[in-house]
């Protein structure tokens, strides 16, 4: 069994959280609390990571992620 490492960005609203993982484009979840979307998008990502397994596709690896909120005015 291979471990990989891949960053998620929660994001909460009204309706709950939502989640996505960068580096798996098209690998996003949602869940009514932050533990349910933590969850899912472990699950989102195992998912993907099988497919892209079975289908003898290259696994991605952000060498570094960044995050930072930003101000704009308008």
């Amino acid at each position: 069994m291979s471990v990989y490492k891949f960053s998620a960005i929660i994001e909460k609203d009204m309706d709950g959280y939502f989640a996505l993982c960068p580096e798996l484009q098209g690998c996003y979840t949602q869940g009514e609390t932050y533990e349910e979307v933590l969850e899912n998008i472990r699950d989102a990502i195992r998912l993907h990571i099988e497919d892209r397994i079975e289908n003898g596709e290259e696994i991605p690896q952000a060498e570094s992620v960044s995050l930072t909120m930003m101000e704009v005015a308008v």
